[in-house]
């Protein structure tokens, strides 16, 4: 089995084999179906993410998921990360490693949360999630009450038959 390192690398390369226009198109096609998985569908509170270039983009949902309380993600040091309320584009503003971060209120009511949709560089068929190697979700998801549903997100290219894992690590519930 390749180590963490070696599987960034390989998806990193795989991600620079698409353009952006490519990588758009299959966004479309991955948040087509999360619009329609019945956990997604019938949840009221969610929380997303603003995608980085290489991810899944998720602008498409944030701009027109309507009738859902949408939380996204706020890092808070080099180790923690915090979820505000995301009402409009707005709301975001430029934060760590470049990402667009909420400034909305902070929502800690994490009880309320029915879906939590999470990006990767990888994910297995165990729900096993490869981040970016900081730990930030893993640590952030850990305090979440564990009936919250967990979706990954991701490109096909992305799934791996295994990759390693840790009791650290927190699975998803559902690999998209």
């Amino acid at each position: 089995m390749l180590n963490k390192r070696e599987l960034r690398q390989i998806v990193r390369q795989r991600k620079r084999e698409f353009s952006q226009q490519q990588l758009a198109e299959f966004s479309l096609a991955v948040i087509r179906r999360l619009e329609t998985e019945p956990h997604f569908a019938k949840a009221k509170t969610v929380m997303l993410y603003c995608s980085l270039p290489d991810e899944v983009d998720t602008m498409p949902l944030l701009r027109n998921t309507i009738g859902k309380t949408i939380l996204l993600p706020k890092v808070t040091s080099d180790t923690t990360m915090e979820i505000r309320l995301y009402e409009s584009e707005k709301d975001l503003a430029e934060g760590a490693f470049h990402i667009m971060e909420p400034l909305g209120p902070l929502f800690t009511d994490y009880g309320k949360i029915d879906v939590a949709v999470v990006p990767g560089m990888a994910f297995d068929e165990k729900g096993n999630r490869l981040g970016r190697g900081k730990g930030y979700y893993d640590r952030f998801l850990s305090q979440l009450p564990p009936y919250i549903y967990k979706i990954g997100v991701c490109f096909d290219f992305q799934k791996f038959d295994e990759i390693p894992s840790e009791a650290t690590d927190v699975t998803m519930d559902l690999i998209l």
